[in-house]
């Protein structure tokens, strides 16, 4: 995967992006881990209480606490310490790894957006290609939101503002012809890497959800599977209703993993480690500012650091 930022650095952007879920787990936290005492299951309801509510979701708290519990119903003595560096290694262990790298070995290679309205999934991806050319990939847009002419537009004026090409056909338009479309030219041009913007269709909508399949057949036909990636972008401030998107989208189609836009605009920024344990699914970026260099590369390590420091 490129890198366009170093280590000793990224964990800075995530300290200054998470700094709202940072404060609210702080003090939430320094109650609980203030005095180094041993562990009762009080502490461990207080614990469940706070990751909950900071968005990890009943089901994968339960998942990261019950061992504990389980050691303290056993007898087995532990500090407030010892709990936290186990807190540590679970949350991290829980953030799920990708051996595939990014962008996907492909000539072309094809990335597939697809969310919910109002994620931000556009500004995404003219933001993900702006970071791909600067590290010397050709690119090349794909407005296949022929829902909206508002949506085709908006993607040409990225296409302008990023100096990148896009490819697109009247309102109304088949989307799988605008992808066949968009494709063929990359091919045909030696582009590097196609990005695909689709309508931001609700999760519930089966018509909708019909319409994405579609377009991945037609993506299957064009370019192998080991050279596309299907990118679900969240947006972090919607919380819990992340994981139903997250549900339903999967279900129709293979998603192969995250974006999580919005992350520095909300307290809840344990929606990452819910998403990515729930539903298997590594994180590839997340967003904490407007700026294109604000679209940060996911790193479990430093995400974690960030929101529970030592």
């Amino acid at each position: 995967m490129f890198n366009f930022f170093k280590k000793e650095n990224l964990l800075d952007k995530f300290k200054s992006g998470l700094s709202k879920t940072k404060k609210f787990l702080s003090e939430k936290f320094s109650e609980i881990f203030e005095i180094d005492k041993i562990v009762d299951l009080k502490t461990i309801e207080e614990l469940e209480e706070t990751l909950i509510l900071a968005d990890v979701g009943v089901e994968t708290t339960l998942a990261l606490l019950d061992p504990i519990k389980t050691k303290i119903l056993q007898g087995e003595t532990l500090t407030v310490k010892e709990l936290k560096s186990f807190l540590k290694e679970q949350l991290i262990s829980f953030l799920k790894d990708t051996n595939k790298p990014f962008p996907p070995p492909g000539n072309p290679s094809v990335l597939f957006f697809l969310g919910v309205n109002g994620v931000g999934k556009t500004t995404t991806i003219a933001k993900l290609g702006k970071i791909l050319k600067n590290n010397g990939y050709s690119v090349l847009l794909v407005a296949a939101d022929t829902f909206r002419a508002a949506a085709i537009d908006q993607l040409k004026t990225w296409g302008e503002r990023i100096e990148a090409p896009v490819c697109a056909l009247q309102e109304g338009a088949d989307p799988g012809a605008v992808i066949y479309q968009g494709i063929s030219y990359a091919q045909k041009n030696k582009i590097d890497v196609v990005l695909i913007d689709t309508a931001g269709r609700l999760h519930t909508k089966y018509n909708l959800i019909e319409e994405l399949k579609k377009m991945v057949k037609v993506i299957n036909k064009l370019v192998p599977q080991e050279s596309q990636e299907n990118i679900l972008v969240l947006d972090a401030t919607t919380g819990q209703n992340a994981l139903s998107q997250a549900q339903h989208f999967s279900s129709a189609i293979p998603i192969h993993s995250v974006i999580i836009t919005k992350m520095d605009g909300t307290a809840k920024g344990g929606i990452a480690i819910a998403v990515s344990h729930k539903y298997n699914l590594p994180i590839r970026f997340i967003g904490l500012g407007e700026k294109p260099e604000d679209l940060i590369p996911f790193d479990k390590n430093s995400f974690v650091s960030a929101i529970l420091p030592d």
